[in-house]
């Protein structure tokens, strides 16, 4: 079993990435708010928190991988899955809309955005309000998946590495990053793109 992955992207569906590690392909389904973006913009590689889900048919089991951006996404998945009407693969298929719209809805008791997700009805709208209002708060600060993932070169990845090692969270890391380079695109190495993340952030530690 493993809770994280990171490789190169093989191909994207319609609803799952194949992510190749050590040669090894792995067919992991994503919610529509992750992997529609990822579907007109395919990066090169791709770092993702995993859910594994063991359907049993007949006398064997199957493992499914669903995978997220973040620790706090893979959360919420298991929050919506904690409802005892919701499987791992309709709680994937009613993420369309970002994640922390979703979790605002919950909050505030929305049944209709609710009932707009893709296999959510009225009664499991009203299961998911039930088990999960007043539980939801930290979820609705879940940035949006468009901010995600980042597309960049190599030495970009050497700065996320770097960054995830000094504590960052991968997310955060990768929209540090892509902070950087949409404002100085000309930017050729991972030594000057932690150098600008530095200065960007050294007034902030500095208050």
């Amino acid at each position: 079993m493993f809770s994280s992955i990171h490789g190169s992207v093989l191909s994207v569906g319609d609803q799952h990435v194949v992510i190749d590690v050590g040669g090894l392909g792995y067919e992991i389904i994503l919610p529509p708010c992750i992997i529609d973006p990822l579907r007109r913009n395919p990066p090169a590689r791709l770092h993702l928190e995993i859910y594994a889900s063991l359907s049993i048919e007949g006398n064997s089991g199957r493992f499914s991988y669903f995978g997220f951006y973040s620790p706090i996404e893979r959360d919420f998945f298991e929050a919506m899955i904690s409802v005892a009407s919701i499987g791992p693969r309709s709680a994937a298929r009613a993420f369309s809309k970002p994640m922390s719209v979703i979790a605002r809805a919950i909050d505030e008791g929305d049944a209709a955005t609710l009932m707009s997700l893709p296999g959510i009805g009225k009664q499991k709208a009203r299961d998911i309000i039930a088990k999960l209002q007043g539980k939801v708060t930290r979820f609705l600060l879940i940035p949006g998946s468009d901010m995600l993932p980042l597309t960049a070169p190599d030495f970009a990845e050497e700065a996320i590495t770097v960054l995830q090692q000094l504590g960052y969270k991968p997310a955060d890391a990768q929209t540090l990053i892509r902070e950087v380079l949409d404002d100085e695109p000309t930017i050729r190495d991972a030594e000057t793109l932690l150098a600008q993340i530095y200065r960007r952030r050294s007034p902030l530690l500095a208050r």
